[in-house]
């Protein structure tokens, strides 16, 4: 699936989150694989733990709070999304 900008996502409920040593650690249930994210990853994440957002509101929080490019974090976004959204740690909204 390729992810645009008016995607949205939500975590999948399957999935814990916890912070160790500055970083997020994820754990999907279902097949008991870990997946580590830096600091901003897991800033991502937090935005998206129990939400439905779309590509474009995370990019807007993630670029308002980090004071960077909006071009360059909604590339991030994406990027993060897909790798996630691959590995079944979120799952698209609802329509």
């Amino acid at each position: 699936m390729a992810i645009e900008a008016g995607d949205s996502f939500t975590s999948s409920p399957d999935v814990i989150a916890r912070e160790v040593g500055g970083e997020t650690v994820l754990l999907d249930l279902e097949n008991g694989v870990y997946f580590g994210l830096n600091p901003v990853g897991g800033r991502i994440w937090n935005f998206l733990d129990g939400e439905t957002r779309s590509v474009v509101e995370i990019t807007q929080l993630l670029s308002e709070e980090y004071e960077i490019d909006a071009v360059q974090a909604e590339a991030d976004v994406i990027a993060l999304a897909t790798d996630l959204l691959e590995h079944g740690l979120i799952k698209p909204a609802a329509d």
